[in-house]
């Protein structure tokens, strides 16, 4: 028999990695409803949307990474926009017994897939108290937005042409 230390590892076993959530906070939000009550009224097509995601993450501790997601969204243009909103969502997590070469996708990719069901549900709510219907955001593929920023990245870093 293994005796246990209520964590379910056995005694003396390398516990497996981890990724834990220590708090998630909304750090800055805005939004801004400038054309109300004129906006609220009957339209006869759905204003243009645009919406830019943005992830950034810091280290706190060894262990510790606080991590950003950034949303900006806007729902037409000039005398004619609906609302504009701004957040910034933010995690603490813990990576414990993760490879190093592991860390960085993880804080860039993972952590923020965890805080997007959170992230849209203040979106939703806020526009549907601005007087609007809800805005549900459709799934972010952090996936993509990490290749899209390493492959900038990596040509930033490549060595301008020689140009005799």
């Amino acid at each position: 028999m293994t005796d246990t230390n209520g964590s379910g590892a056995g005694a003396g076993q390398a516990e497996g990695p981890a990724l834990n959530v220590l708090v998630q906070y909304v750090k800055d939000l805005s939004f801004e409803n400038p054309n109300a009550p004129r906006s609220l009224g009957p339209r006869e097509a759905a204003p243009d949307i645009g919406i830019q995601v943005n992830v950034n993450a810091r280290q706190l501790a060894p262990t510790d990474f606080e991590v950003s997601v950034t949303l900006e969204a806007s729902a037409g243009q000039g005398p004619d926009l609906m609302f504009k909103f701004e957040l910034d969502y933010c995690g603490v997590f813990r990576l414990l017994n993760i490879p190093q070469e592991q860390i960085h996708p993880i804080v860039m990719i993972e952590c923020p897939r965890l805080l997007f069901p959170f992230l849209r549900q203040i979106v939703a709510d806020a526009t549907r108290n601005g007087g609007f219907p809800p805005l549900y955001i459709d799934p972010i593929d952090f996936m993509a937005l990490y290749q899209q920023r390493a492959a900038q990245f990596a040509e930033q870093q490549q060595p301008p042409a020689n140009a005799n």
